[in-house]
């Protein structure tokens, strides 16, 4: 067959060519990037299914509109209006028509690329970044460019320079406990960021899935918040939202706040590629949100997730010592980690994942975040689906796989 030449800018996703290795038994994973389904609120889940199924439930069962099911685009708004965006302690207004609803905000990703890429285009991204942004934007033919990051997120000084030099279609950020990176970007970037977003007359987007994972304090509020008080940065920002790693990725419902006629672009893709993302799935998300349940069922799993990320960070420190580095996240799923080499141990975290997959344990390599020159020493290690046993003996594994 002669398959779109597109194809060939592509290559199976490396983390998805992991999991088939985790099938041996008795292996500790780390891998993924998945929320621990323990922790899902099921029973709020089953009321709320319970509740759409029982009361008129022809609607929810038919064919419905791209933008999204209008209750729970109000829904949405609402919860923007009192959370100020996710992870934000400041007000957001967030009209229903302002956002349509995607089949998560992987498809928000994939409508951005339809609507705003062209080949050739130049998109910029942290390095490193989300594995299946790159995969996706390159589809569309773009030429990625990376940013450096450091513990505070993008390095704003060189962001800037690289839009001066490129002019890039659109810049690509996780800013809040980001994937892989588990960086935050600090409320002074984030502001300068609309500020050049705003001068530049550049489309930045903000994917925001981890925001209410915060393990302390709240991060600084997103930057569609602080958009509201940069004039014209509204103009220039999409934002990608969630509900997957929160309440259930299951239920597939995730949002994309951005201009006008942007979202009209992208519902008329939407439109080519799925009709609507399920009304069923939207309306129990919705009815769920009347629940007043989410709150509660997002503490206890910050409070899960806080506790693993303690244990991680101390087991690192204790079984790995000086053979690795990392900045201990603050929220979010994720730890990023380098291997240092000292004492000429190990410094390549492909071969290091190898030796780790021998001893039991799994973790994905670094390399393939970065859109060019990977760094081939870092690694990426969940800490979201293990218990705190089993996160101290995969841990073991490793120092044993150095």
């Amino acid at each position: 067959m002669q398959f779109a030449e597109r194809l060939n800018a592509i290559e199976t996703s490396a983390i998805r060519e992991l999991f088939k290795l985790l099938g041996k038994p008795g292996i500790i994973s780390f891998a993924g990037g998945f929320p621990d389904p323990a922790l899902f609120d099921a029973e709020g889940i089953r009321m709320s299914a319970d509740a759409v199924l029982s009361n008129n439930p022809g609607p929810v069962l038919q064919y419905g509109a791209t933008e999204g099911y209008q209750p729970l685009r109000e829904a949405v708004s609402r919860f923007y209006a009192a959370k100020g965006g996710v992870g934000s302690a400041s007000n957001v207004t967030v009209k229903p028509e302002g956002l349509i609803v995607t089949t998560g905000s992987q498809q928000a990703l994939d409508l951005i690329g339809k609507t705003m890429i062209s080949p050739g285009d130049k998109v910029i991204v942290e390095a490193p970044t989300f594995l299946a942004t790159i995969q996706c934007f390159r589809l569309y033919g773009a030429d990625i460019i990376g940013a450096p990051i450091d513990a505070d997120g993008v390095d704003v000084d060189q962001l800037e320079k690289l839009i001066a030099l490129h002019k890039p279609k659109l810049v690509y950020l996780i800013p809040t406990f980001g994937n892989p990176s588990g960086a935050t970007l600090s409320l002074e970037r984030r502001q300068r960021i609309l500020q050049i977003a705003a001068q530049t007359q550049t489309l930045v987007v903000e994917d925001d899935p981890y925001g209410e994972l915060y393990f302390g304090k709240p991060p600084p509020p997103s930057m569609l918040a602080l958009s509201e008080g940069v004039p014209g940065s509204r103009d220039w920002l999409a934002h990608c939202g969630s509900f997957s790693k929160i309440l259930s990725p299951g239920l597939r419902v995730g949002w994309m706040i951005a201009p006008t006629a942007l979202l009209a672009n992208a519902t008329m893709c939407k439109q080519f590629s799925d009709a609507h993302t399920s009304n069923l799935t939207q309306a129990i998300a919705a009815h769920y949100l009347s629940l007043n349940r989410l709150d509660a069922a997002v503490a206890a799993v910050r409070k899960t997730y806080a506790e693993r990320a303690q244990v991680m960070a101390e087991s690192l420190r204790r079984e790995l010592g000086d053979a690795i580095s990392f900045n201990q996240p603050q929220g979010g799923m994720f730890f990023w980690a380098r291997l240092t080499g000292t004492d000429g141990r190990i410094s390549n975290a492909a071969e290091f994942a190898k030796r780790a997959i021998e001893k039991g344990v799994a973790f994905v390599p670094g390399a393939p975040f970065f859109a060019h020159d990977p760094d081939l020493s870092t690694l990426r290690l969940s800490f979201a689906t293990a218990g705190l046993e089993k996160i101290e003996e995969g841990i073991g594994r490793l120092a044993q796989a150095l």
